[in-house]
């Protein structure tokens, strides 16, 4: 009996071992050289919290850039080589040569990895139009400030917004977007309502109506996902914006599928 016992206890740590070996790495980038964001740290929590709880991967969080490269690094340092997703919450341009960013190009469309940034990182390497290729759009102002905005569901069938009402509010800072956003590259996933803000104060740059507040884009073999949420703390503790990046991180990962095909 205590034989029994004894192999179903080692059974068991063995289990737990080879689950902890099979999880995801997210590498989390909070590294800011722009606007100062007090909610990168929450969010940063929020995601390690979501791999942690899920037991679906396991959250790296830098300040610096450093691992972003996949050239072998000193001591026990990780390369991009170890990851599955690099998740930026970031602004300005980051202090990465040209062989990182190159590295971090190939890490998405080469390796088939995953993207994903959230608010302010659609303003983000300006200089650097490769990244705002990969991403799918630049920040262009937000006219209307943080309030409470009503958005729209226009993809009820994929993973990271399929738990959306067709319309739902939020309180939060809202973008607008330049090029290159173009739904002719990305498939928008939420929106902003444009019936439900006032399109005529200054600053308001599209005649179009258009203004996006997450999509997805597959980018060579990998994915990209984007969120415009997250500029205040508060959104990170929403149930559904908490559900959303449960399933973009496992989308971006692979370990769901989503059809991201662009439409208009």
């Amino acid at each position: 009996m205590k034989r029994c016992c004894l192999a179903a206890i080692l059974a068991a740590i063995f289990a737990a071992g080879a689950v902890a070996q099979d999880r995801k790495k997210l590498l989390f980038i909070g590294e800011v050289r722009g606007f100062q964001h007090d909610s990168v740290s929450h969010a940063a929590g929020v995601l390690w919290q979501l791999g942690h709880e899920s037991g679906l991967w396991d959250t790296y969080i830098r300040t610096d850039s450093q691992l972003l490269t996949k050239k072998p690094l000193e001591g026990n340092a990780r390369n991009l080589e170890f990851f599955d997703a690099v998740f930026f919450f970031t602004s300005g341009s980051l202090p990465m040569d040209d062989q990182q960013k190159a590295d971090l190009l190939a890490f998405v469309r080469d390796d088939g990895k995953g993207f994903l940034g959230a608010h302010s990182a659609s303003d983000t390497f300006y200089d650097w139009p490769e990244y705002g290729d990969m991403l799918g759009a630049y920040f262009d102002g937000h006219p209307w400030g943080g309030f409470e905005a009503t958005v729209r569901t226009e993809a009820p069938d994929f993973p990271a917004t399929a738990h959306f009402p067709c319309n739902f509010r939020i309180s939060d800072e809202i973008y607008q977007f330049g090029a290159p956003y173009s739904r002719d590259n990305v498939r928008v996933l939420l929106r902003l309502e444009p019936s439900s803000v006032d399109l005529t104060i200054e600053g308001v740059k599209r005649t179009d109506g258009d203004f996006a507040l997450a999509w997805a884009r597959d980018y060579g073999r990998g994915r990209v996902f984007y969120s415009a949420f997250g500029h205040a703390e508060e959104v990170w503790d929403r149930e559904d914006v908490r559900k959303m990046w449960l399933e973009a991180v496992k989308w971006a990962m692979g370990l769901v599928e989503g059809d991201a095909a662009p439409r208009r």
